[in-house]
């Protein structure tokens, strides 16, 4: 059995979850809650870095973090469907990472409110954080906004960081991302798993 410590709301554990099910491999993979700011979880075994997701493969290996999860699974099933293993690899793959970029500017402005007095935020570290959101979404509504024949990595990374803006941001994005939400509508509706695993703000 797999198995996945992660915790509801991340969204790099619900690409995950969405990935397990698009390869078919749910079944196998079972989902433990992580805790990231208790000494005593485990996790901190799992990962020394005490960051979710964490993937526990059958042999007890542990393997850390999303990217190398996705590729995991994805190997798993055989390869080749959800990174494509021929040139078109390293776009998927740098797609992939700009939204994981996305989440981690996210994130960041989430840590700023919650592990920090009002009184100590640093409006100019907010400003930079927004400005990478901002510019990667203008980009992607330019260029990242048509459905794609085949998903893979980039597409369902894109999708889990415009449903964590929706989550954390109440949806401040989609005024100016029309061709956005469309297409976000569009993955919700060919990968069910996406409304399966979505967390109520």
């Amino acid at each position: 059995m797999l198995i996945l410590r992660s915790s509801p709301p991340s969204p790099f554990g619900r690409k995950v979850k969405i990935v397990a099910d698009m390869l078919g491999l749910s079944e196998r993979m079972k989902v433990v809650p992580a805790d990231t700011t208790s000494a005593t979880d485990d996790l901190r075994q799992q990962n020394p870095l005490g960051k979710i997701p964490v993937l526990i493969a059958e042999d007890g290996t542990s393997l850390y973090d999303s990217p190398v999860i996705l590729e995991y699974l994805d190997h798993l099933a055989g390869g080749g469907r959800i990174v494509p293993a021929d040139e078109a690899r390293f776009a998927a793959l740098t797609h992939q990472a700009l939204f994981d970029g996305v989440l981690d500017a996210c994130i960041l402005r989430v840590y700023e409110a919650r592990w920090r007095p009002a009184e100590h935020h640093v409006q100019a570290w907010l400003d930079y954080q927004t400005g990478k959101v901002e510019r990667t979404l203008a980009h992607a509504e330019a260029s990242l906004s048509s459905p794609a024949a085949q998903l893979h990595v980039g597409h369902i990374t894109q999708a889990c960081a415009l449903g964590y803006l929706d989550f954390r941001f109440a949806g401040s994005w989609r005024e100016d991302c029309p061709k956005l939400v469309a297409w976000l509508d569009d993955f919700a509706a060919r990968v069910p798993s996406f409304a399966a695993t979505k967390v109520a703000a």
